[in-house]
C-alpha cells in the first residue's frame, strides 16, 4: 500500500503541474477558465496533500526518521531534512497559497490569484524531489 500511496504521490505531482502551468495562463491573460481550473489543482493539491500527510506520519521518512534519529541528527543530514522538513513545509506553503488564489479566482481578482499560483509553482519546484537533485532524487515517473 505504502508503495502505491507514493505512485499516486508522484503522479499527482504531474497533475498539479500542468493544472498550475494552465491556471497561470488564464490568471495572467485573464481567462475566464480559471475558476474551474483553480478548483481542480486545488482538489488535486489537496489529495496530494492528504496522501503526503499519511505517508510523513507513517511512512519512514518523516515523522520516523524524527523519532529514530533526533531533530539534531536530522537538521544534520540534508537528505533527512529534505524529506522530513523542507518537502512538507514547502508544499503545505504552495497549497496554502493555492487554496488562497482559488478564492481570489472566484472573486475575479486575477493580479492576486496570478501571483500566488506563481509562489506556489516556485515552491513546489524547490520542494520536488527532482531525480537530478543528488541523494534525494526520485524518478520522474513512478517505477522508473
Amino acid at each position: 500500500m505504502a508503495s502505491g500511496l507514493l505512485h499516486l504521490h508522484n503522479l499527482l505531482r504531474w497533475v498539479i503541474l500542468i493544472l498550475l502551468l494552465v491556471a497561470l495562463f488564464q490568471a495572467f491573460t485573464k481567462k475566464e477558465g480559471l475558476k474551474k481550473t483553480s478548483l481542480f489543482l486545488m482538489i488535486a493539491a489537496h489529495i496530494t496533500l492528504l496522501i503526503g500527510l499519511y505517508q510523513w506520519f507513517v511512512g519512514p521518512m518523516g515523522l520516523q526518521l524524527i523519532r529514530d534519529n533526533g531533530m539534531s541528527e536530522v537538521m544534520k543530514n540534508s537528505v533527512h531534512r529534505f524529506f522530513a522538513i523542507e518537502h512538507i513545509t514547502g508544499m503545505i506553503i504552495a497549497i496554502i497559497l493555492i487554496t488562497m488564489a482559488r478564492g481570489r479566482a472566484k472573486k475575479g481578482l486575477y493580479a492576486p490569484a496570478s501571483w500566488m499560483l506563481l509562489i506556489a509553482l516556485i515552491a513546489i519546484l524547490v520542494s520536488v524531489p527532482w531525480p537530478f537533485r543528488e541523494g534525494i532524487g526520485r524518478p520522474w515517473f513512478p517505477g522508473m
